[in-house]
């Protein structure tokens, strides 16, 4: 079951859900509106090989933007830290910024109990698109658990507070 903005608002105040900075003017009927971060990581490889990390440029956001090309992958960060130990996290791109061609979220839209951070973003961009720090990027959402968990997030990519490339080189490399 989805929680409602208002329930989302309530159990932020409970201590049941971080966000932070929290503003409820963010808070939407049945989400909240997520921001992005001042840094992106720019993919550089012409080829991403998944068995080697991958190069890439860091970029710093000021109030001029940057602008995203297409047939590029970059990694950027949620401005807020988002999660719960109650509830599983969804991210999703706004569609305000899918109708100017950006796919934020690519693949990696469900997060898991008791992650809490800023969430790296997976963005695309069609066409050029200029993005700016803190601009309103995405929509997260908060489902009710049915049944038992023993299970905490606290995996590979837990507690980072920028953008982070992929780690499945390390899969990889454990397979070979």
């Amino acid at each position: 079951m989805i929680l409602s903005g208002n329930e989302i608002a309530k159990e932020v105040k409970k201590g049941h859900i971080t966000i932070e900075p929290f503003s409820v003017e963010l808070v939407n009927p049945n989400s909240y509106n997520y921001r992005l971060g001042s840094t992106l990581l720019e993919i550089t490889d012409d080829t991403i090989e998944p068995t080697r990390k991958p190069d890439y440029k860091l970029v710093k956001l000021t109030r001029d933007g940057y602008v995203l090309r297409p047939n590029k992958l970059y990694l950027g960060a949620t401005y807020e830290q988002l999660g719960s130990d109650k509830y599983v996290t969804s991210l999703i791109g706004r569609s305000s910024v899918g109708r100017v061609g950006l796919f934020v979220q690519i693949t990696a839209d469900l997060g898991n109990l008791g992650a809490k951070h800023h969430w790296t973003l997976e963005l695309h961009a069609v066409q050029p698109i200029r993005v700016y720090p803190h601009m309103k990027i995405g929509q997260v959402s908060f489902w009710q658990v049915v049944g038992s968990s023993r299970l905490q997030y606290a995996g590979k990519y837990y507690n980072h507070l920028v953008p982070h490339y992929s780690k499945l080189y390390e899969e990889l490399r454990e397979i070979s």
